[in-house]
């Protein structure tokens, strides 16, 4: 990461630690630590260590040890918060509503009445599409 980036970006200050944090764990490639904002107690973000703003600038083996970090804590999420459920979510860019631009998962415990929904709730429309149009957006995405 470059140091205009590491100045400038709080999840890049987090993880060299110029910032407290309340740190879960963290590994050689990825850090959580508790949301400053929580959507439900025990809101959890999992970050990268180094700067990336999405998922697929990675490398493999980081992205490895950022996913082997998620799953790693689900488990006491669950079970420190009292939960059965949780939520993981990544805004892969800002159309999807990523707000600081460093990859991060959220990991966000849910219980019924929480005020939460499901994804499909997020959008208004649902897209119904004919076969020949899924043939061609598949194969869009294939090359």
């Amino acid at each position: 990461m470059n140091a205009d980036t590491a100045d400038n970006c709080i999840f890049c200050k987090i993880a060299l630690k110029k910032i407290d944090a309340r740190i879960i764990d963290e590994n050689e490639n990825a850090i959580a630590f508790l949301d400053a904002f929580p959507l439900t107690l025990g809101h959890t973000l999992v970050i990268t260590k180094k700067h990336y703003a999405k998922l697929q600038e990675t490398k493999l083996d980081e992205v490895i040890d950022f996913f082997s970090l998620v799953h790693k804590i689900i488990p006491s999420i669950e079970k420190g918060t009292g939960v059965q459920s949780t939520l993981i979510a990544i805004h892969n860019g800002k159309d999807a509503g990523q707000d600081i631009p460093h990859l991060h998962v959220h990991i966000v415990p849910r219980k019924p009445g929480d005020g939460g929904s499901a994804i499909h709730s997020m959008f208004n429309s649902k897209h119904r599409l004919g076969d020949e149009e899924m043939n061609s957006l598949l194969e869009n995405i294939k090359e």
